[in-house]
């Protein structure tokens, strides 16, 4: 336990380095004495003032809530893929794999494109939040839809949890495909930047409203560390030591949802983040969920504001969707991962 508080210590120094490099770096530039300076004033700890207010509106205002919500939303996508893949047991399984994806994406899609013709008074009551309700909605909608398929006498077949998110992954992609297929050319730019992913939308008001949601699934997940591991033994094993499997599977997989859903909901669809992050601290670390769900949540903020910063950055004025680059960088990573197994298993390269 002692090496995983000096692990997860250094994860936490990782991500705090990769805040406050993203915070600094971009058009208008913020040393790290004026970076101090500014956070010095606004806590009424230093009253000399050697930065402009541009500097300090810049950070205060789009890059401070972008950076934050960033890291909320890499570390809940992080420590949902981790939890997930410890039920599952099973190294693919990730957010998507149970329809949280999908759903958020269907109910996203449908707002963008039936917007004026059926759903106008969504946007008329809700106004800017009306497709981050959507899209967190259909998360619930479609997971509990699985959830009920796999579950018989009271009990949640893994086998068939995984089957119905296939089979509703499907689904929801095909109703997808055909209001794309309906949608006019502004609307299918809308939803080609909303499938591939971005931080550009981050405000305040933004990260304080799904800031409940991911606190939530960032919290409770780490709890259910220990029972996790002894799922690894298999259920049956796992019952005999007093876990209750059916509700330790109910509450993760809420737990997934809750967060998942409501980071889909206002970045869009970011992949790999939740699949790799797990993989990579197993390997270099332990699989010992203690370390790997608390290290992925972490581990999964760092790399998600650093992917935003370059995204932000590599094209400036322009801004590259970040899901193009977490695909970029996660997809070889995945396979280098697959390829070190395969070895260690005796495979052929």
């Amino acid at each position: 336990m002692k090496s995983y508080t000096l692990i997860l210590t250094v994860l936490l120094v990782l991500l705090i380095a990769a805040c406050a490099l993203s915070v600094c770096v971009g058009a208008v530039k913020i040393s790290a004495s004026e970076l101090g300076s500014i956070i010095a004033h606004r806590c009424g700890l230093n009253t000399s003032v050697n930065f402009t207010s541009q500097q300090e509106a810049v950070l205060l205002n789009i890059r401070l809530p972008r950076v934050l919500l960033g890291a909320a939303v890499g570390g809940t996508l992080a420590i949902a893929g981790s939890a997930l893949q410890g039920l599952f047991r099973n190294p693919l399984a990730e957010p998507g794999l149970i329809g949280i994806s999908s759903g958020a994406s269907l109910f996203a899609v449908m707002v963008i494109v039936l917007e004026q013709r059926y759903v106008s008074f969504l946007t008329m009551t809700l106004g800017y939040h009306a497709l981050a309700i959507a899209a967190f909605i259909g998360a619930c909608i479609t997971t509990f839809a699985v959830y009920r398929l796999a579950v018989g006498n009271g009990k949640a077949d893994i086998t068939t949890l995984l089957l119905a998110g296939i089979a509703i992954n499907a689904l929801a992609g095909s109703f997808t495909g055909l209001l794309t297929y309906m949608a006019t050319d502004e609307q299918l730019r809308n939803i080609t930047f909303w499938t591939l992913g971005s931080l550009g939308g981050a405000s305040w008001k933004t990260l304080t409203g799904i800031l409940p949601f991911v606190s939530i699934t960032l919290v409770v997940l780490p709890f259910f560390s220990k029972s996790l591991n002894a799922l690894a033994l298999g259920e049956s094993q796992a019952g005999h030591i007093g876990i209750n499997v059916n509700v330790l599977k109910r509450l993760i997989i809420v737990m997934a949802t809750l967060g998942v859903g409501a980071s889909v909901a206002v970045s869009g669809m970011i992949g790999f983040v939740g699949l790799v992050i797990p993989h990579i601290l197993r390997m270099a670390f332990s699989a010992d969920h203690r370390l790997v769900i608390p290290g992925s949540a972490l581990l999964g903020a760092s790399v998600l504001v650093l992917a935003d910063l370059v995204a932000r950055t590599i094209f400036a004025p322009a801004e590259l969707p970040i899901g193009i680059l977490t695909a970029i960088i996660g997809a070889p990573v995945f396979i280098y991962i697959i390829l070190i197994e395969r070895r260690k298993r005796g495979g052929i390269f």
